[in-house]
């Protein structure tokens, strides 16, 4: 099953009663890559008031997600973020709203309203495409069987994401899922020990 991502970086800004709101929107395919998206955020603007954000990871109705204020008033500024990642029907997808205040409160709702249109600023201006889900996997073979396993990653749109050579070769790969069963397949006819990630 694939489904729509994001093809790349969206920055955007919006200015809202003095306060200037900034939005990022990055692709992200685990926890750590969107920890080290708000670790670049926070770095980039150290002086601003607030780094709210929200991800969801995987498919648009069955990935993982998650959501934070960042000292806004609760459920002021991470769900109407990841409401509106919902509203638009991506996964693997991480939206950092950073916040210079303004002098001027904007209550809960203004706050609300602000984040949402801060996300769906972003999120309007991006490129979406197809993810096709996929799955690493770590394989164990001989010096003879590294060539057959290149021309079957070529054959299979996989991609070989590094190799090691020591007493025999450790290949690590990435593959559709949809070619894991044509994968495990070969593997048992050439005798190559396979590992999924």
């Amino acid at each position: 099953m694939t489904y729509p991502v994001p093809g790349g970086p969206v920055d955007r800004e919006i200015e809202i009663n003095k306060s200037r709101f900034i939005a990022w929107l990055r692709p992200v395919h685990s926890r750590e890559e969107g920890q080290a998206v708000l670790e670049e955020a926070r770095a980039r603007y150290p002086d601003a008031t607030h780094h709210c954000h929200a991800w969801l990871i995987g498919a648009p109705n069955s990935g993982q997600g998650a959501m934070n204020d960042d000292g806004e008033p609760s459920g002021t500024a991470g769900k109407p973020i990841f409401n509106v990642i919902q509203h638009k029907g991506v996964g693997d997808v991480m939206v950092v709203v950073i916040r210079y205040f303004g002098g001027v409160k904007l209550g809960a709702g203004g706050l609300v309203r602000a984040y949402a249109g801060a996300a769906e600023a972003v999120l309007s201006a991006m490129e979406v495409v197809e993810q096709v889900p996929e799955s690493a996997f770590t394989l164990t073979l001989g010096f003879a069987d590294e060539q057959p396993l290149r021309h079957w990653c070529d054959q299979h749109d996989a991609r070989l994401d590094g190799v090691d050579y020591g007493q025999g070769v450790t290949a690590r790969l990435t593959v559709a899922d949809a070619a894991e069963s044509e994968l495990r397949a070969f593997c048992a006819a050439q005798g190559i020990a396979l590992d999924k990630r």
